[in-house]
């Protein structure tokens, strides 16, 4: 298989090295970088040689100049802000790449319809970054659920802390219509696999949300699951040896899946790459979802 060219927005996130080093990993050329910050040294480490623009319309005009030249982005990995994944997944097509996005893929579910037809449009495809799919115990977990005959539903508690500090609330990340909240921007993957292996979402509740914290229930076909999500740090169990906290139980069965975090990128890249990957429909439910919660209003029968 020939190299495929990348170019990458939102190159000095904090989630952008992963997908530097997914692409490097799976033996590709990353062309192009933006970032409207320029703290981007990371890139050094990994595509010494790519051109880096802190002004998207330079980036635009730079890759329309490769494109002239016969030099074809494949792939645009999206790194950038919650609220411009929408833009940056449509500049994708428009200039014949695929998009692959983090999560989560946009923030409201209208807009997934409006990406569909455009990769219809362009005959393009649109990928989100689902890792929990490819983690080895999630995989172990719902093949086991599968196999098994149950006629009571799992009961599931999931208890994810992850502080974060004063910081957190004044970047785009503490802003609501930004990120989405802290539900849309820590819990989606959480709530994307256990409808994956659960079933479809039946009811909801909501018991507490705020900037920091968030709680509540799911029915959903196969469990009943209590939730709670924080970035506050006084939340951590005072025996916590880590600075993050992840918990979830099955019928007071711990899952474990703490490790074997940090290669899941390059396992999704290695799958998109092969002609597969998780596209628009794999993120319908779980956007669905997130956004029900963080629209949700008290005493409101659901």
């Amino acid at each position: 298989m020939a190299n495929k060219n990348f170019a990458i927005m939102g190159v000095g996130g904090y989630i952008a090295p992963r997908h530097l080093n997914a692409i490097k990993e799976t033996g590709n050329n990353l062309v192009a970088a933006l970032d409207i910050n320029d703290s981007v040294g990371i890139l050094d480490k990994y595509f010494f040689n790519a051109d880096f623009f802190t002004e998207f319309e330079r980036f635009d005009r730079h890759l329309e100049k490769l494109k002239a030249k016969g030099i074809n982005i494949d792939y645009i990995s999206i790194c950038t802000p919650n609220y411009l994944h929408d833009a940056h997944i449509r500049f994708s097509m428009r200039i014949g790449a695929d998009a692959i996005c983090e999560k989560p893929l946009v923030l409201n579910p209208w807009n997934l319809d409006a990406l569909e037809e455009l990769e219809q449009k362009y005959n393009q495809k649109v990928y989100c970054i689902l890792q929990l799919r490819c983690h080895p115990a999630i995989i172990a977990l719902k093949e086991k659920i599968e196999n098994q005959k149950k006629e009571k539903k799992y009961k599931i508690k999931l208890k994810y802390i992850t502080p974060r500090g004063n910081w957190y609330h004044y970047s785009w990340k503490g802003k609501l219509e930004k990120s989405g909240g802290i539900v849309t921007n820590i819990g989606i993957h959480f709530f994307d696999m256990l409808i994956w292996i659960f079933g479809d979402c039946k009811y909801y509740n909501v018991y507490n949300m705020t900037d920091k914290k968030a709680s509540g229930i799911l029915e959903l076909e196969n469990a009943s699951v209590e939730w709670e999500l924080s970035i506050d740090y006084q939340d951590l169990p005072k025996d916590c040896s880590k600075s993050t906290f992840r918990l979830i139980t099955i019928d007071d069965e711990i899952l474990e899946f703490s490790d074997g975090f940090t290669d899941l990128h390059t396992e999704i890249y290695r799958y998109i790459l092969s002609g597969c990957g998780f596209g628009i429909a794999d993120c319908r439910k779980s956007i669905n979802l997130v956004y029900n919660i963080r629209n949700f209003k008290p005493n409101k029968i659901e």
